[in-house]
């Protein structure tokens, strides 16, 4: 009995040996990944304050104020438009009847295929005054360019409604998924108690499912100070085009990198405030949610307002954009076969698809790595690795150019000293680095999709892989992965697709001579060569309705 204990246990000791190098590998990996997504926050605030006084305080005197009150309106304006088409949707294909409901609540996703700034170059074509709409205009009343006043589209104003036309899903997708959650239990004791029902929806509905739209317009919030593209091309002003300013036309570095940190320190304040603003507020539902509300089945002029209402926002943020691009590319003299253009749609898929791979294996290291040793240290590494889809990717370049330009000039200096060699630029305006910038940007959304499809695989299946021996890698690769395959290739696919539509980022970091579908498309516009942008831009929203038809499938399937 004494000589065959060890024999017995030997097996169980080098499976629990492994397990543990297989532990430490996944964390060695997931802290590597964590630590690349601090990075660029972290060189951006020291680059801002070892740049002197100097810098910041001239652009305090002359720039800075008009930067920041700017954004501070754009959000503002941008935060109330989802707000309310969001949530106002949602309310309505959830919980109402009325003729083309089915459509609405799929067709409002639509918007989601098109980047803010593909938008503006459609809505300027029809609205700018040479455009379709004043030309004809013109024409039919006689009138000169002073006898009438048209909306000028190129303003703050116009650049917050192309915003909120694409921005707008994000918060009806999160709160029609809350709608759906809530028992019908409150909601008709608030009926009971002589609330209308608008004032029930207000009093009870909406602070019910306030947790999911909050997160809804955090995340348009966030993606509306990370903008460049709209606003660059509307001239109006924000700290994301003060960032490329600074950076390329002015040629300063401490410039941009004081400006990068206001910017993320704006950013990281508004993630903060929300979640102080919850408290230790606990939402539970009242009730199963088999004990679903009866949707209400609207009549007349009811009927017809939330038609109009549903209606407006898919018509002015999906078909009216893709019918004027359309209209332009025909007129366009640019080729789709030539071989620039070509050249344009390899150098976007490549990015494209090595940035989207390699974020996805890094989401899985670190959402296994959770999963193997959840608790604080595994958790921390979550956060850091979440940061970078709240920073701006003008800020992220800024974040990763300085080391990187520094690195290589010191490995140039010491192998010029030496061994008299030249080694120029090795990093910096690489490919690989602009991929690590799409990594850190982006790694939020890949790593959301892995834990939410993470969820689904009890821990029981973990128990009995290791109780047959598998190593964490050999579990991973024989339970988890066959589960998480739908999941995994969503993360995919959104990765993809955001790496595509992705603009200030690509402009301040892409190789010489290294031009994607999105920096054509922009050097287009900004040239005033608005036909030849339509091209590029229909093949980037061809791209952007692949992610958009899956969650239109999803949603499709919710009742």
């Amino acid at each position: 009995m004494t000589d065959a204990s060890p024999s017995r246990h030997a097996p169980d000791r080098r499976a629990t040996k492994g397990r543990k190098h297989g532990a430490r590998g996944f964390a060695l990996v997931a802290w590597a990944v964590a630590l690349a997504c601090l990075l660029p926050m972290v060189a951006v605030a020291i680059a801002a304050l070892t740049g002197g006084v100097e810098t910041i305080s001239h652009l305090a005197e002359t720039v800075l104020p008009r930067y920041a009150l700017t954004t501070v309106y754009l959000v503002a304006l941008v935060s109330l438009g989802t707000f309310g088409i969001g949530v106002g949707s949602a309310w309505l294909v959830t919980m109402t009847r009325f003729p083309g409901v089915r459509f609405f609540e799929v067709a409002l996703v639509l918007p989601l295929a098109f980047p803010a700034y593909v938008l503006a170059y459609a809505y300027t074509f029809l609205l700018d005054h040479p455009g379709i709409v004043q030309t004809t205009l013109r024409q039919v009343t006689g009138w000169g360019p002073r006898d009438y006043w048209f909306p000028e589209i190129r303003s703050l104003g116009g650049a917050a409604l192309m915003l909120v036309l694409v921005l707008y899903p994000y918060v009806y997708l999160l709160a029609r998924a809350a709608f759906l959650q809530q028992s019908a239990s409150a909601f008709l004791a608030a009926r009971a108690l002589g609330d209308s029902s608008l004032r029930a929806f207000w009093r009870v509905s909406l602070p019910m499912a306030r947790p999911a739209v909050a997160s809804g317009v955090l995340l348009t919030v966030m993606e509306t100070i990370a903008d460049y593209g709209t606003v660059s091309y509307f001239g109006v002003q924000t700290f994301a085009t003060g960032i490329y300013t600074s950076w390329f036309s002015l040629g300063d570095r401490a410039g941009a990198a004081q400006l990068a940190l206001c910017l993320l320190g704006f950013a990281l304040l508004l993630s903060v405030v929300e979640r102080a603003s919850r408290g230790k507020a606990r939402y539970h539902h009242a009730g199963k949610q088999q004990a679903a509300l009866p949707p209400a089945q609207l009549k007349g002029l009811m009927s017809l307002g939330a038609v109009t209402l549903c209606a407006l926002p898919v018509l002015l943020g999906f078909f009216v954009p893709l019918v004027s691009l359309s209209l332009m590319g025909l007129n366009s003299e640019q080729d789709l076969m030539s071989r620039r253009y070509i050249a344009f749609l390899t150098n976007s898929l490549t990015l494209a698809s090595v940035a989207a791979v390699i974020t996805l294996l890094a989401a899985v290291s670190l959402g296994f790595y959770q999963r193997l040793r959840p608790g604080r240290v595994s958790n921390m590494a979550a956060y850091f690795s979440r940061l970078g889809y709240a920073v701006p990717g003008g800020v992220i370049a800024v974040g990763l150019m300085v080391p990187f330009a520094a690195f290589d000039n010191a490995l140039d200096a010491w192998m010029q000293g030496h061994f008299g060699i030249r080694t120029g630029l090795l990093v910096t305006g690489s490919i690989w680095l602009l991929v690590m910038a799409y990594v850190v940007r982006f790694m939020a959304a890949a790593l959301g999709s892995y834990e939410g499809g993470q969820a689904t695989v009890h821990l029981n299946m973990d128990a009995a892989a290791r109780s047959l021996g598998q190593s964490p890698l050999g579990m991973l690769r024989r339970v988890h992965l066959p589960i998480l395959t739908p999941s995994l290739l969503t993360a995919l696919l959104i990765v993809f697709v955001d790496v595509m539509k992705e603009l200030p980022a690509t402009l301040i970091m892409r190789p010489f001579n290294f031009d994607t579908l999105a920096v054509q498309a922009h050097r287009l516009a900004a040239d005033e060569r608005l036909e030849g942008a339509a091209v590029p831009s229909l093949v980037i929203m061809a791209v952007g309705l692949l992610p958009v038809i899956l969650i239109c499938r999803q949603v499709g399937r919710r009742r």
